[in-house]
């Protein structure tokens, strides 16, 4: 679909759109992103109407409690007008359940009512970009680290971010120092789509070190936040925005973080949403790939060392065409006794060998290493020849189904 800048034409142009548009607008600021009690009394107590829901809100009338207590601070507060207008100046859009390019089917899988803290999706998307978020329901990827990444980890996130966008995924990051900006840039760099999601405002620059980085994520792809314009980050939004970085991906990458990190933060949401989590294994001198090592060695994540082994499980059943894997790939030999195992290995690599030869390498007695043989050939492990048994891809044959 095409992507329109205007708010009003975004809406539909009429009055009733522009009536919800700006009903979404007010949503969005009255309440402390995320509020689970706010999407709930939209959606279940008012049918998904934002403009009941508004006018509700403002009138104080029949609010639960929560609500109630979420948006007694801001209720008389509308700036939603000068909101939907500030974000038509940059060039942006307010998305929303209304629109063709909302995600949602990213956004109904945030259903988390009993994590705290609040694991539910955002009211709304404020957008700069040229990027249809519908995008990110197929094919995305988060990359997330350390602030203070080291040149082993600029490389690798340069080299998956780059690989996987060359493979048209969605490169999604915070826009902060080290590892974000490291994959923004070399999403970029590929001629790729990237999104930043904020814990600002998108009219703020964050970091303010990234400004021109920023403008050339919104010009080939997409700067977004739940928060309104104005809005100033703070140490709760960026906690917040991170359900966001893993929720509205598919994956969640960890290149380098400490063990007390926003990165693992990231992960920690991308395991309780059921996305996958792949992280780097780094230096084990390295205290900036601790938390990755502690995630793989916790059996918490998959080991990630190429963009081929995110492909593997990220995207549309999984860009390689293969299922999540449970666990590594099964052995011929599992399920083998010691005894046929010690007789399995037994055989030449090349050649054949008679039993009683097979007997002696395996120190197992004649009669036990004829039992066992018939089962491995039994199990297309063994070949018996007018030379002796062999190891049947030694001698060229398939293994016969057991």
């Amino acid at each position: 679909m095409s992507i329109v800048t205007d708010p009003a034409a975004a809406s539909g142009g009429g009055p009733a759109a522009h009536g919800r548009l700006r009903a979404w607008a007010y949503l969005s600021r009255v309440a402390e992103a995320p509020c689970a009690a706010l999407l709930a009394f939209i959606e279940r107590d008012h049918g998904g109407d934002p403009v009941a829901a508004a006018a509700a809100v403002r009138s104080r009338t029949a609010l639960p409690d929560a609500v109630a207590s979420a948006t007694r601070a801001r209720y008389a507060t509308d700036v939603s007008q000068r909101d939907l207008t500030l974000i038509g100046s940059l060039g942006g859009r307010l998305v929303t359940r209304d629109s063709d390019e909302w995600p949602l089917l990213r956004t109904q899988q945030f259903g988390l009512p009993d994590v705290t803290p609040d694991g539910s999706p955002p009211v709304a998307l404020w957008t700069v970009g040229t990027l249809d978020l519908a995008r990110l329901e197929t094919r995305a990827v988060a990359i997330v680290g350390t602030r203070a990444a080291s040149g082993y980890g600029e490389h690798v996130t340069a080299e998956l971010a780059g690989d996987l966008a060359a493979q048209e995924y969605v490169v999604v990051s915070g826009a902060a120092y080290g590892v974000d900006g490291a994959a923004h840039r070399a999403a970029l760099g590929v001629g790729g789509k990237t999104v930043a999601i904020l814990a600002c405002g998108v009219d703020r620059a964050y970091p303010a070190g990234h400004a021109r980085l920023l403008r050339a994520i919104a010009e080939n792809g997409a700067v977004l936040s739940e928060y309104p314009p104005g809005v100033v980050p703070g140490r709760h939004r960026f906690l917040a925005r991170n359900r966001l970085v893993a929720g509205l991906s598919d994956a969640t990458v960890v290149v380098e973080a400490g063990r007390r990190s926003g990165a693992l933060n990231t992960a920690g949401w991308a395991e309780r949403m059921n996305r996958y989590l792949l992280a780097v294994p780094g230096p084990v001198t390295s205290a900036a790939s601790a938390g990755c090592h502690m995630l793989l060695r916790q059996d918490r994540a998959n080991l990630a060392v190429d963009a081929e082994d995110v492909m593997e499980v990220a995207g549309p059943f999984g860009a390689l065409g293969a299922a999540p894997s449970a666990g590594p790939a099964p052995r011929p030999t599992d399920g083998l006794t010691a005894v046929q195992l010690a007789v399995h290995d037994g055989l030449p690599a090349r050649g054949a060998r008679s039993s009683a030869d097979i007997s002696a390498e395996a120190g197992v007695g004649l009669d036990e290493t004829m039992a066992a043989l018939a089962v491995l050939e039994l199990g297309g492990l063994a070949f018996r020849s007018d030379e002796g048994w062999a190891l049947a891809r030694a001698v060229g044959r398939a293994p016969r189904p057991g």
